[in-house]
């Protein structure tokens, strides 16, 4: 399977969306701080995930997610759980 997440900082409350095939292991990789791009912004909370089959849909819809009409249907999809104002 292969995974798109979205991890919210609760340092600064913004967020990162992020793709992996092994989404334990990608989650402790960013807890420990190995990922440059989230580790001063930890602690993280892994907030939303979906699983595809194929690592190309996968892909596609991380890059969809990155987008301003993709943070708008994460926003739709996940009404009231928190506000995606800016994503890294």
């Amino acid at each position: 399977m292969y995974y798109v997440y979205v991890l919210e900082s609760k340092k600064d409350r913004k967020h990162y969306i992020g793709f992996t095939e092994d989404l334990n292991r990608r989650i402790i990789e960013h807890t420990k701080g190995e990922v440059e791009s989230t580790k001063k912004r930890r602690p993280l909370e892994l907030v939303y995930y979906e699983a595809y089959k194929y690592e190309k849909d996968a892909r596609r819809q991380e890059l969809l997610y990155k987008t301003g009409q993709g943070r708008r249907i994460l926003q739709k999809r996940l009404r009231n759980k928190f506000d995606l104002g800016e994503v890294a």
